[in-house]
């Protein structure tokens, strides 16, 4: 059974449940993180890294996300340190893929562009890797574009926790890892994928995205999300 505990959350002391993420907590709080890989509803996996936190007592930073809070705990959610990782983090996935924001369907609607606004990214300090990646447009209505994708893994975990299909996993380690369907067969071919749709509005970005759209043209749904936590608890009953 869950308690209520005490806490501080940058010298506001604040509440919560012993079951909560830190991110639930400061949310909850009016504070706000950034994240990529996080979106209620969806189980929680730390992959993304930008809701670090720092928490008195532990020397690394810790994924708010996957922290649970504690009795006592002092967080900080917002110093040069963590603004300096967060920065870091984004424009690596900037350079780890090809993301070319003035040909991107998801021009001016992609969350990885917005955090880059948001952390002040006006250009990048690291070379770029230009990767040689495939785009899968066998699907009848949907294209995945792996040049775009920062395995975030919602597509995945959205699939499987909420659809129950499982069409998308993820093969390979490190920077060899790579989002497939079924047993890296093309999209359009998948025997599992019911053509639902809701990997295309959890994307972050323009990998996943409907056929037909042009430059800036993709807006995903997000009326669509607030209704995944009520999909999961009814999956888990």
């Amino acid at each position: 059974m869950s308690r209520v505990v005490t806490l501080k959350i940058n010298n506001q002391d604040v509440s919560g449940r012993d079951d909560e993420s830190v991110l639930q907590v400061a949310r909850d709080n009016g504070v706000d993180l950034p994240t990529l890989c996080h979106l209620d509803g969806l189980h929680d996996i730390g992959a993304c890294r930008l809701c670090l936190v720092e928490v008195e007592g532990v020397p690394k930073l810790l994924p708010a996300c996957t922290t649970l809070v504690a009795e006592g705990m002092h967080i900080r959610t917002d110093s040069e340190r963590l603004n300096r990782y967060r920065r870091q983090i984004v424009e690596l996935l900037f350079v780890e893929g090809n993301h070319i924001c003035s040909v991107c369907v998801s021009n001016g609607h992609c969350d990885l562009q917005g955090l880059a606004v948001e952390l002040g990214i006006v250009h990048v300090d690291y070379n770029y890797r230009y990767p040689k990646r495939p785009v899968d447009a066998s699907h009848s209505r949907f294209i995945f574009d792996g040049n775009r994708c920062v395995l975030c893994t919602r597509c995945v975990r959205v699939c499987d926790e909420i659809e129950g299909a499982h069409t998308w996993d993820v093969r390979g380690r490190g920077i060899k890892s790579e989002v497939i369907t079924d047993l890296d067969q093309p999209w359009g071919e998948s025997p599992t994928c019911t053509t639902c749709g809701k990997c295309v509005q959890v994307c972050p970005t323009g990998a996943l995205f409907e056929k037909g759209k042009s430059v800036a043209e993709m807006h995903k749904r997000r009326e669509f999300l607030p209704y995944l936590t009520t999909m999961r608890e009814k999956t888990t009953k």
